[in-house]
This record gives structure tokens, C-alpha cells and sequence, in this order.
């Protein structure tokens, strides 16, 4: 599949729509959205190796003075900066008297537990092993084996990016009542945005989807981001599932090619119903060769909310799709 990056570029990123077609009145997309692709899509994503490495937050979420708990599929994590600011990650639970550790403080690169002062340097002690972590610069990825069950890779599978210092980034983190694959199946439902998200994407197409027996290089589509009436923003993206819990949107075409949205599903374990509970990690990592971009860069600070709060919006969507999706396969009324 071609990544378009030398067609000819607007000298305004942004287009007027001359007819903007009613939302009721769109072309319906759902003979397209055959229910056998996207299920081929998400088979293939599932059978990709992980490594047993799992997104658990963003690197920005980790200061030097406190730690970052998490919990994956039901095991308590907790992740911290050495002396060095090099991360340190293990169990969740101190192994004295079961107490949080995501509650304690970091002293000089030491966690100290604050129910009893046991302190923790990232090597074994008293019971407590450390875990595999990754830092890929935006994110931190934990290795968790036990709960994985894949034969391990040294590094976790980290999508193609914009170099972050040439770019500005932002994460987004939700949760809802799914399973990864709920999560990993909307995003390989392109289809839907223009339905079920009008608020941002008008004039969808998809021109490229991956069919059986084909390699799999991904969903393409022609889109445009709605910006305010009859503004729009045209691009080119492309969908591809690297690993089983991880879906990449890279921009190919038009304004901000190379820019990319990585959505990233970590099981948490199950609610006090007994249901999955699946966090959703979104890094969106805009790029741009446009001589004005230094300042946005500049304004990074100021367009990191905005850009979690755009997120925000189109996961409150996406997880009621993904946990209905669930709840139907859960009670075996699932189409097809």
C-alpha cells in the first residue's frame, strides 16, 4: 500500500465543503462493514506476537517523587524512577503485610512503603521480584509473563512514530466494561465514523481493506476531520494492528502525514459483577513539515488537554460500542 506522502499538498491545510450531506442522508457504509473482515482483521492482530508486554500509562505519569500503580488482568503493578530517573517496576503489593505500594513515596530513587518504612531499590527482596519495563519515550510497557503466556521478546512492539521532539503528543486514558478485543474490533471497524461520530468525520470512504488469503497492510480511508461548520481537514489513514492489544492510525495523505494515533487495550481484571474491565491508552502524536508547526510545538502545554479532551469525546463513543459489543458476546447474541 502506498503512503502518498508526495502527493501535492494544499498551501491551506483546511477545505470548504461546497454541500455538506445531512447526517441521515450519508451513504450508508454497513454492506461494506461485513462482519467476516473485521473478524479476519482481529484474528490476524490476535495471532501477532505481544511479547507479554502490556501498556500501562504514559511516561509523563511518572515523576521522580511517586510511583504509578496500575492493575493488569487482576495483578497489582507498580512502576517508579531510580536515582538515575530509570524506571524500576515490580508487584503492586509490598511483601511485609499486602500494603498498596502505588500509596507510597519515592525517596532518591527508593519506594518506601508507608505502612511500615520497608523500602524498595528495584532489586529482589524479601519476595519481591522486579518486573521487565519499557520506556519507549511516550509510554511505559510492563512484561507480564505469567499473565501473557507467549514466549517473551526482549522489547515490546512499538508502532512507527514522528520523532517526539519534532512533534506534539498527548495520552488519553479510559476504562470501560469489555475485553482488549472489544476495544482492538471498533478500531478495525473504520466504517463507522462518519455514523457514529459526526461531531469530527464527515465524507468517509474506505478505499483499501484487507481480504482473506491477502496480506494484511491494513484498512485505508479517505476522511475528513470536521474543524468548525464547513471547515474540514482531508486526509489519507491507515489502520494496522501490530500486536493483538494495539491499533496504529497513521496519516498517509494530506495534512500532518506521519502523524499517528496508537490505541493501545490492557486488561485490568474484573469488576465486583465479575466483568472484564479493559483501560484504554491513547497516544496521539501529531507531526507536520509546515513551517508554523514550532508553534504549536511551543504550545504543547496548552494543546495537550485539548487534544486528551478531543479524545476523550470519541472514547466516550467508542467504549459504550466496544462494551456492547461485549455484553452481546457474552450472552451469545452477538451477529454472525
Amino acid at each position: 500500500m502506498s503512503s502518498d506522502r508526495s502527493a501535492p499538498r494544499r498551501r491551506v491545510p483546511l477545505s470548504l465543503r461546497r454541500r455538506p450531506v445531512p447526517w441521515d442522508r450519508q451513504r450508508p457504509t454497513w454492506r461494506e462493514a461485513r462482519p467476516s473482515v473485521i473478524t479476519q482483521a482481529l484474528k490476524r492482530a490476535q495471532a501477532r506476537p505481544s511479547g507479554n508486554w502490556y501498556v500501562i500509562g504514559a511516561t509523563r505519569d511518572v515523576p521522580v517523587d511517586r510511583p504509578l500503580g496500575r492493575t493488569v488482568a487482576g495483578q497489582e503493578v507498580v512502576v517508579w524512577r531510580d536515582a538515575e530517573g530509570r524506571l524500576v517496576a515490580g508487584p503492586g503489593v509490598c511483601p511485609h503485610l499486602g500494603a498498596p505500594l502505588r500509596d507510597s513515596p519515592v525517596r532518591c530513587g527508593t519506594l518506601v512503603c508507608h505502612w511500615h518504612g520497608l523500602a524498595l531499590e528495584g532489586s529482589p527482596f524479601a519476595g519481591w521480584e522486579p518486573l521487565p519495563v519499557h520506556d519507549d519515550g511516550l509510554l511505559v510497557w510492563v512484561r507480564l509473563d505469567g499473565v501473557g503466556g507467549e514466549p517473551p521478546l526482549d522489547a515490546p512492539v512499538v508502532p512507527v512514530r514522528p520523532d517526539l521532539a519534532d512533534a506534539v503528543s498527548a495520552v488519553y486514558e479510559g476504562a470501560g466494561t469489555c475485553e482488549p478485543e472489544d476495544v482492538v474490533a471498533n478500531r478495525l471497524d473504520p466504517w463507522h465514523g462518519a455514523w457514529f461520530h459526526p461531531y469530527s468525520f464527515v465524507d468517509l470512504t474506505v478505499v483499501d481493506a484487507p481480504a482473506d488469503g491477502e496480506p494484511d497492510e491494513g484498512f485505508a480511508v479517505d476522511v475528513s476531520f470536521k474543524v468548525a461548520g464547513r471547515l474540514v481537514v482531508p486526509v489519507r489513514a491507515v489502520f494496522t494492528a501490530p500486536e493483538p492489544r494495539t491499533v496504529v492510525m497513521h496519516i498517509t495523505r494530506g495534512e500532518g502525514a506521519g502523524s499517528v494515533v496508537e490505541t493501545h487495550a490492557t486488561p485490568l481484571g474484573s469488576d465486583d459483577r465479575g466483568r472484564p474491565r479493559t483501560a484504554v491508552v491513547e497516544a496521539v502524536v501529531a507531526a507536520s513539515d509546515r513551517r508554523g508547526f514550532a508553534a504549536a510545538r511551543g504550545l504543547a502545554p496548552v494543546l495537550r488537554p485539548l487534544m486528551r479532551a478531543a479524545a476523550g469525546r470519541l472514547w466516550r463513543d467508542d467504549l459504550a460500542y466496544a462494551e456492547r459489543r461485549w455484553e452481546l458476546r457474552s450472552t451469545g447474541r452477538f451477529p454472525g
